[in-house]
């Protein structure tokens, strides 16, 4: 009982001075930036949950102590880190490096091993990286300006990504909780099964929908796996697809909420102020690739459901839309539009934000009587802040490899490195991002695999050049679909617990539905005018477009087929987003080809089994 107090009195600070900092401002960075994260740890030691063993509760109340003796620390020194002439005294090396183990063990939890070896990697980088020869030596750091750089300065754990997420992104996790609370995503549901139920595999065409409108503002794909999985999963099933089939739909559906404008999760805001690019443009950079991305996935949804032999429901069995379910999707899209408003006003993503919580929150109790309850209240609370928390601690984490890069340099000669390798070629540039991307995300949210990603390979990629926007684009394209990408897959084995399927198989099956997702920003590496605000071209413009629409139905029509007619598609796609013409003409021309033969072979086969036997 008192555990479960203290967590919501810490989650009742954290959504207050949130709802501050984004109505008036930072009034306090320092404070703001390490009471934030302090905040976060604090919760989630403080969380109540299962039955808690005595060492583990023994372990809890020690990393509790030693966070807040470094924090104590932290403030009473505070001043004379701002005048940058305070030297570290011993017990401010131990305390720092307590703090950082703090942070450590708590990003493992939340976030996973992955993130954790990646950190202890980058420390001991830092420690003994003069002893590495060629270019991956340099001139050394002592655990004194490590500790100093990691914990008391802003260029480590209290850095720029954890600035934003403070003051930027946690109100947008506190809209999106109390969105769900409201109710907002099962009316989002009914939508969309209404708008796209009555199509051939409709009740799949809604799953996606639903996914891709509630997923942009959740911005975690295995949240909304199980948040709006555990109804579209079944229903999918129900309507006659398999079980493998029903949670790889989901799982391609709800990754991608994370690429989808207007909110795009928590990356978008970070991608602004890294940089520089304002919010908006940054939106309608990705509005045509994800529309492509979701267009692929309907498509895919279509053929299947044909092969299949599933047939168009009956309209009258379809739910139908009331006049409070009406009212009730005024609660998702009055504050969706507030915040366009509010931004095309040149206002703050932050104070857009918080006028869209407030509206969403004065629609929800005065249009939804089931919410109004303390109970609802102390949920949206507490939901919020274990997400809020969450992201606290893995961009926490991201700042110690952040601030190792920094201090030596790594960032730079991994990207010389990269030059090196990739021999000045911008395909093997992008491949090898590609692949960093895909084994980084494994694991690891769509925010921290970005911000790693980004800041090492980033460079690189520019440096050939990519549009700023379109090499951070794509990083986030391949950190979400590492979330679907095997081994690891986390948002397919959320869906297989919920679909009864193998998970490595749901893995599979969505890499195939989400293929165009692999491509897509290859496509805009090449060609720039896909995004509208760098370099565009009409006439570039139209040619790209043309041809990843033939690779989304070659995908989706022939993939299906055999494991041959498989492989073909993916070749013909791939070498569609090529940037040689002769290839893109060949491709197209020889699909085309072999495409039309197929149909004539399976025609002149139909008519030879229902011909009548001559007498």
């Amino acid at each position: 009982m008192l555990r479960h107090g203290l967590f919501l009195l810490l989650a009742t600070i954290l959504i207050v001075g949130t709802f501050y900092t984004a109505r008036f401002g930072i009034y306090d960075d320092t404070l703001v930036r390490v009471g934030g994260l302090a905040l976060g740890i604090l919760l989630l030691l403080s969380r109540p949950g299962p039955a808690t063993t005595p060492i583990k509760l023994i372990v809890d109340i020690a990393l509790c102590a030693l966070l807040l003796a470094a924090l104590a620390r932290y403030a009473l020194i505070a001043q004379s880190l701002e005048t940058g002439l305070y030297f570290l005294e011993p017990i401010d090396v131990w305390l720092g490096i307590g703090a950082l183990v703090v942070v450590l063990e708590m990003a493992r939890r939340k976030v996973g091993l992955p993130l954790v070896l990646v950190c202890a990697i980058a420390m001991g980088y830092g420690l003994y990286g003069e002893q590495l020869g060629g270019i991956l030596s340099h001139t050394g750091v002592s655990w004194p300006d490590m500790t100093f750089t990691l914990w008391y300065s802003f260029d480590g754990v209290f850095g720029r990504p954890l600035a934003v997420v403070v003051s930027t992104i946690i109100i947008f996790i506190i809209f999106g909780a109390l969105l769900e609370v409201l109710g907002a995503g099962d009316v989002l549901l009914k939508l969309a099964m209404r708008s796209l139920g009555w199509l051939r595999g409709g009740s799949a065409h809604a799953a996606v929908l639903a996914s891709a409108l509630f997923g942009s503002v959740s911005g975690s794909a295995v949240a909304n796996v199980v948040g709006t999985g555990v109804v579209t999963i079944p229903m999918i099933k129900r309507s006659g697809f398999s079980a493998r089939f029903a949670g790889a739909v989901e799982t391609a559906a709800s990754s991608g909420g994370q690429i989808m404008p207007p909110i795009m999760g928590a990356v978008a805001f970070i991608m602004s102020d890294l940089t520089g690019i304002p919010y908006l443009q940054i939106c309608l950079a990705a509005l045509i690739p994800a529309a492509l991305y979701y267009g692929s996935l309907f498509a895919c949804i279509s053929a299947e459901a044909r092969r299949a032999g599933i047939e168009r429901p009956d309209r009258d069995s379809l739910p139908r839309m009331t006049r409070h379910d009406w009212l009730m999707l005024s609660i998702f899209a009055v504050p969706l539009v507030t915040i366009v408003a509010m931004l095309m006003d040149g206002k703050s993503p932050a104070l857009a934000g918080f006028w869209a919580t407030v509206i969403a929150l004065v629609l929800g109790l005065g249009i939804n009587p089931k919410v109004r309850s303390l109970t609802t209240l102390r949920n949206a609370v507490a939901s919020a802040a274990s997400a809020s928390a969450t992201i606290l601690v893995a961009v926490g984490a991201v700042g110690i490899i952040v601030g190792v890069m920094n201090l030596t340099g790594l960032g730079l000669r991994f990207a010389a490195l990269a030059q090196t390798l990739s021999d000045g070629s911008l395909l093997m540039s992008l491949l090898l991002m590609a692949l960093a991307c895909l084994v980084m995300g494994m694991g690891m949210p769509t925010v921290p695999a970005y911000l790693i990603i980004i800041l090492v390979m980033g460079p690189a990629v520019e440096a050939l050049g990519v549009p700023t926007v379109a090499a951070h684009l794509f990083v986030v394209y391949f950190a979400v679909m590492s979330a679907i990408t095997p081994p690891v897959a986390l948002a397919a084995f959320a869906a297989a617990s919920i679909a009864k399927a193998n998970p490595m198989g749901i893995s599979l099956t969505a890499v195939r539905l989400a293929l165009i997702g692999f491509l897509v920003p290859f496509a805009f590496a090449f060609n720039p005018s896909l995004l509208l605000i760098a370099d565009f071209s009409v006439t570039e413009f139209c040619w790209i477009m043309l041809r990843l629409g033939f690779a989304i139905w070659m995908l989706a029509a022939m993939a299906g087929r055999s494991t041959l007619w498989t492989l073909f598609s993916i070749a013909t796609a791939v070498c569609l987003i090529m940037p040689m013409l002769s290839l893109q003409i060949t491709a197209l021309l020889l699909s085309l080809g072999i495409e039309v033969f197929y149909r004539i072979r399976c025609t002149a086969n139909n008519r030879s089994l229902v011909q009548p036997d001559k007498i």
